[in-house]
């Protein structure tokens, strides 16, 4: 008995070191999470964007994918935690799942490698099975190894004090969740900045592998510095895990309640009561204690369905926002750091000024009441994010539908010509277009000054522009196909119509619009934001630069006329036309939207993990800890849920519907907070320890004068 007790002591790390009255192994630990939280959220930043441009995903599905993959790293905790209590203890689950997280976050970013599978070297996979394939192996790997050391490192730290440290051990908390923030900042400021790099063998793409890579890296220095530490470390070796008991203990209640449902059998105070055949009550009250803060758990997924949001669907509506800040560009995913640093402001703000006047006002300002004000915050942000998006959907063009065709037409006639397209009559100025595609449903009689009307057929869902020229005193058109959606990723899609009298050949960096012969229109060419020079030249190798200055996501045809000179100011020939006005609402305009989220994340997430500390039996923190985190797997769940059985037809009704139902949610919330009483467990365990104490010393003296009773009939 004694040597099994030693043996579930901590087993000692080499000369236990300390620093400052610290012990040198939770340097390794807090070492080994900003690195661990840098390489997840530094991937997480990146995700949607790189299953909806690499792997050509719609918003909807990368959005369903994306909450797929977080609901998992929220799941796999209670997996994790079930491992390192019954199994293998709290080292070995770490560095064992630690490996599998490297080796997933290493083939997510040899997914990302396009020319593995780019035979034909023209940028795009050959084969975006293979690419998808080992994309989800990877996230699955991620989530079953950051979800399943999730419970064990915060845990692991406190193991490395002593009983005495209780100062030193709420200090190294302190600092491990710095850490984290710490990670989850930097990360999101970086990874965007590596994908929107270009890379590639053949062929320049945006450098997603990079952007995987480098968090992949930062999860393997993890994974050794943490190993490092290995010699220092108290370990503890499994005891048993306490959710199991939980779970064998409501099993036999519920198993041993249906065996007894005769009514003729007397019933009991409470459900759980059916367990006093099997279990001690302390247990059974404990068990009480976690199935009533449970039981308030239910409302709350709705909140994280809207918080998670944040890497999602916010991200992709930052991708038709204007990101220019000045003096630097942020790229769309580059937002979410707006999060983790308003919670590094906001936090010390919320506990040293807001809660003390609160206090003063006397206002009975209880946790379940501030979770009650999180939640309807979060509902505000989603407000918020559909004012926003209404602002942007009134800038955007009104694209055809699949039944519709829409027509410009771009006058290279050297005169001012008048134009009857179907119903639209207009006059066009020499190398002028009209300003808006006309849309027609049908087949439409174009007719161009006094002469002949010809029937213009067009094929359905597509925008087009119609070049009028005259050759021989004869007036014709030719059509070219135009882009019928936004630029992806902020880029502009540029074009170039040439009417010079010979060949040009136009480049833009590294991109080429190729030989564009006399009247004739270029291919079109992705150009990011800012300053682009465009090199023209002609076979003779005359050649000229053309600068401009883009925005994000427009479209221009740019054209040469026959007037244009191979001249040092060249480009005040070039007449241009806007096909696609850039992204005019600006990406500062989400900010109010982070704001009222994280104001909602830090009365809600931080009370609600105080209150479930302190509503929790000693020995069932964990318990309710895995709760906690299932309601974030549940709330990424409902995100699929709403995303795929929604199916509305604008982004805002979506984000009115997700706010409506967590206002709704939080109605139900506060009335069962209204109706919940708070309780003290460590006065429950004493008062049923002390029961059980008593039960066991009248059952000893009992037996005793039993023995005394049977002595005295002996003699």
């Amino acid at each position: 008995s004694l040597a099994k007790d030693d043996r579930l002591k901590p087993k000692p790390g080499r000369g236990c070191v300390t620093i400052f009255g610290y012990p040198l192994s939770i340097f390794f630990i807090v070492v080994n999470e900003f690195c661990e939280r840098f390489s997840y959220y530094g991937m997480r930043a990146v995700l949607v964007l790189y299953f909806k441009y690499f792997l050509k995903w719609d918003d909807d599905f990368s959005t369903t994918i994306y909450h797929t993959f977080v609901a998992l790293c929220y799941l796999t905790p209670i997996l994790g935690a079930i491992i390192a209590d019954s199994w293998l203890g709290k080292f070995k689950t770490i560095v064992y799942l630690s490996i599998v997280y490297a080796v997933g976050q290493v083939i997510m970013a040899v997914s990302a490698i396009h020319d593995i599978t780019d035979g034909n070297k023209d940028g795009t996979p050959d084969n975006m099975t293979l690419h998808v394939a080992l994309s989800m192996l990877g996230l699955l790997l991620i989530a079953l190894g950051t979800g399943g050391i999730k419970p064990c490192v915060a845990a692991f730290g406190g193991d490395q004090f002593n009983e005495d440290q209780d100062k030193q051990r709420s200090t190294f908390f302190s600092i491990f969740y710095l850490s984290i923030n710490a990670g989850s900042l930097l990360s999101t400021v970086i990874t965007p900045i590596l994908r929107a790099q270009k890379c590639g063998i053949h062929t320049q793409q945006q450098c997603y592998p990079l952007a995987f890579g480098v968090p992949a890296a930062l999860m393997v220095v993890a994974l050794v510095v943490f190993i490092v530490g290995s010699g220092m470390y108290n370990k503890t070796a499994p005891t048993g895990n306490i959710m199991v008991k939980v779970f064998k203990c409501i099993s036999f209640a519920i198993k041993n309640r249906y065996r007894n449902r005769s009514s003729k059998i007397p019933k009991r105070e409470h459900w759980m009561d059916w367990a006093e055949e099997k279990y001690d009550k302390l247990l059974i009250a404990q068990v009480k204690m976690v199935l009533k803060v449970l039981f308030l758990y239910i409302p709350l997924p709705m909140f994280w369905a809207l918080f998670d949001q944040q890497g999602s669907r916010w991200t992709l509506q930052a991708t038709t926002m204007d990101g220019n800040f000045g003096s630097m560009v942020i790229q769309p995913d580059q937002m979410q750091t707006v999060n983790p640093i308003l919670i590094l402001i906001m936090v010390p703000v919320v506990d040293f000024i807001i809660y003390p006047l609160i206090s003063k006002c006397k206002l009975n300002f209880t946790p379940l009441r501030r979770m009650t004000v999180g939640m309807f915050l979060a509902a505000l942000a989603f407000v918020a994010a559909a004012l926003v998006q209404l602002q942007i959907d009134a800038t955007l063009p009104d694209f055809p539908s699949s039944t519709e065709q829409q027509a410009k037409f771009i006058n290279m006639v050297d005169r001012p010509i008048d134009i009857t397209a179907g119903n639209n009559t207009f006059q066009l100025e020499t190398f002028q277009s009209n300003k808006d595609y006309y849309t027609y449903d049908r087949p439409f009689e174009l007719k161009i000054d006094t002469g002949s009307p010809v029937l213009i057929s067009l094929p359905d869902g597509t925008r087009n522009t119609l070049v009028i020229l005259e050759e021989a005193g004869q007036i014709r058109n030719i059509k070219f196909g135009d882009v019928v959606a936004k630029p992806e990723e902020g880029a502009n899609a540029i074009r170039f119509f040439n009417s010079f009298g010979m060949v040009l050949n136009i480049t833009v960096g590294e991109e080429s619009f190729g030989n564009i012969i006399s009247k004739n229109m270029s291919t079109y060419v992705d150009v990011p934001q800012g300053t682009a020079e465009f090199l023209i030249k002609n076979a003779a190798g005359n050649q000229c630069v053309f600068s401009r200055e883009f925005g994000f996501g427009s479209s221009y045809t740019f054209i040469i006329p026959p007037t244009f000179t191979l001249e040092e100011n060249c480009g005040q020939h070039i007449k241009e036309v806007e096909d696609i006005k850039a992204n005019s609402i600006h990406m500062a305009w989400q900010i109010p939207q982070y704001f009222l989220m994280t104001s909602g994340e830090v009365v809600f997430s931080v009370t609600g993990l105080e209150f479930s500390y302190s509503q929790a039996p000693s020995n069932m923190k964990s318990v309710l800890q895995a709760g906690w985190l299932l309601t974030v797997a549940v709330g990424n769940i409902i995100v699929l849920i709403v995303a795929e059985a929604a199916t509305l037809p604008d982004q805002w009704a979506e984000y009115v519907l997700f706010a409506a139902l967590l206002v709704l949610v939080c109605i139900i919330f506060a009335i069962m907070a209204y109706f919940y009483t708070y309780i003290d467990p460590a006065k429950i365990e004493v008062h049923k320890t002390d029961l059980k104490i008593r039960k066991t010393k009248n059952k000893k003296t009992k037996t005793k004068q039993k023995k005394k009773q049977r002595c005295k009939s002996y003699y």
